[in-house]
C-alpha cells in the first residue's frame, strides 16, 4: 500500500465531485458568462461577507494578484519570514509587484500586532512605505498552526489605523475554522483581501478564489488576465469547488485526528527530537541522528512518502485519500525504522 503524505494537493476528485463536474453548466468565463464560476465566486463572497470573488488556477496566483493590488514599487510587504508568499511563490513579490519585503519572526510562523507595529516603516525618504501586511492561516511552516480571531483583530485594527492593507493567505483557512468554530463572516470582516485555496484539504483538482471589494476584484480580473490566468469553460472546475464547500468542510476534522495520531507515533521515536504541536492536518517532525534525506529513503522503503522541510525536518500532510486503513499501515511502517 502506497501512502503519499507529501501534500494534501495530491487528492483525486471523489465520485460525487466528478458527477458534479460532469453535470456543470458552463460558459466563457473571460466574458463573465460561465454560470458555475459566477456561482462559486458569489457563494464564497457571501460566506465571508465580502463583495466579490475571482476564481483563479492557484493560490499562488490569488496571493500574487492581491499583493500587486495592494503594494508596488518603493513599498513593502510585512510578513513572517516563513510565509508561503515569500518562500514558495518564485519571488513573485519582486517580479510582479516590484515591492520590497520586511520579514518578521515569531513562534510557529505567527506574528502579532506589536510585532507589526514595531516593523512599520517611518515616513522617511530613505525607507520603503509599508503598504501591506500578509498573514497565513493555517501556517504551513508552523506545522499547520492557527491564528484565532482574537489574535487577528488587533492586527486588523492596527492596519486600518495606519492605512495599511491586510491580506490573508487562507490556503487552509477552513482547516482552522473547523478547529476554532469561528465564522467565515467574522474573518471576512478583518481583511481587505482573502485567498481561499480549494485544491488542498477541500480536495479539488485545481483552483483558488480571491475575495475582496467589487473595485478590488475588478482590478484583480485585469491582473489575472495579464498573468495569463483567464480561463474559458472553467465551470467544470468551479463545480468541483462548490461540491467541496458543500461536502468536504466538516470532514476536515478527520484529517486532523489522523494527523494527531501520526504526531503521537513520532513523539517517542528514537530518530525524532521534536514534533511541532499538531493543530490541523500538518505534522512536522524534527530529526536527530539522521538526515532528512536518509529518513525519507527509509520511509520510501516502507512505501511512505513525505517531504524534507528544513535542514533537520520532514513534513506529512493528511488528506481525504488517507483513511484509517492507511493510518494503521503507516503506524506499522515506521515501527521498524532506525539508523
Amino acid at each position: 500500500m502506497t501512502i503519499d503524505l507529501r501534500s494534501d494537493t495530491l487528492t483525486k476528485p471523489t465520485r460525487g465531485m466528478l458527477e458534479a463536474m460532469w453535470a456543470a453548466e458552463v460558459g466563457d468565463d473571460v466574458f463573465g458568462e460561465d454560470p458555475t464560476v459566477n456561482a462559486l465566486e458569489a457563494k464564497l463572497a457571501s460566506l465571508f461577507g465580502m463583495e466579490a470573488g475571482l476564481f483563479c488556477p492557484s493560490g499562488t496566483m490569488t496571493n500574487q494578484i492581491a499583493i500587486k493590488l495592494n503594494t508596488g514599487p518603493h513599498q513593502e510587504v510585512i510578513c513572517h519570514k516563513y510565509s508561503h508568499i515569500y518562500l514558495y511563490e518564485a519571488g513573485g513579490i519582486m517580479t510582479n509587484a516590484h515591492a520590497s519585503v520586511k520579514l518578521l519572526d515569531g513562534p510557529y510562523g505567527k506574528i502579532t500586532a506589536s510585532d507589526i507595529a514595531a516593523a512599520i516603516s517611518p515616513d522617511d525618504v530613505h525607507a520603503c512605505e509599508t503598504s501591506l501586511v500578509s498573514l497565513e492561516n493555517t501556517m504551513n511552516k508552523g506545522g499547520g498552526s492557527i491564528y484565532t480571531l482574537d489574535e487577528v483583530r488587533p492586527i486588523s485594527s492596527l492596519c486600518r489605523e495606519k492605512g495599511i492593507a491586510l491580506h490573508l493567505d487562507g490556503a487552509r483557512l477552513f482547516n482552522a475554522l473547523v478547529v476554532t468554530g469561528e465564522k467565515p463572516l467574522d474573518w471576512g470582516a478583518q481583511f481587505d483581501t482573502i485567498s481561499i485555496c480549494l485544491s488542498k484539504g477541500l480536495g479539488c483538482p485545481i483552483g483558488s478564489v480571491l475575495l475582496g471589494s467589487k473595485q478590488a476584484i475588478k482590478r484583480a480580473r485585469k491582473i489575472r488576465k495579464s498573468f495569463g490566468g483567464g480561463m474559458r469553460q472553467a465551470g467544470y472546475l468551479a463545480a468541483a469547488a462548490i461540491y467541496a464547500l458543500d461536502h468536504h468542510v466538516d470532514r476536515l476534522s478527520e484529517d486532523h485526528t489522523r494527523a494527531k495520531a501520526i504526531g503521537q507515533f513520532f513523539e517517542k521515536h528514537p530518530l525524532v527530537s521534536e514534533v511541532f504541536p499538531v493543530m490541523t492536518n500538518i505534522v512536522i517532525a524534527r530529526l536527530q541522528g539522521i538526515s532528512p534525506e536518509a529518513m525519507l529513503e527509509k520511509l520510501r522503503e516502507q512505501q511512505i512518502f513525505a517531504v524534507k522541510f528544513g535542514p533537520d525536518q520532514i513534513r506529512f500532510v493528511t488528506h481525504l485519500d488517507f483513511g484509517d486503513a492507511q493510518l494503521e499501515e503507516f503506524g506499522r511502517g515506521i515501527v521498524g525504522i532506525n539508523v
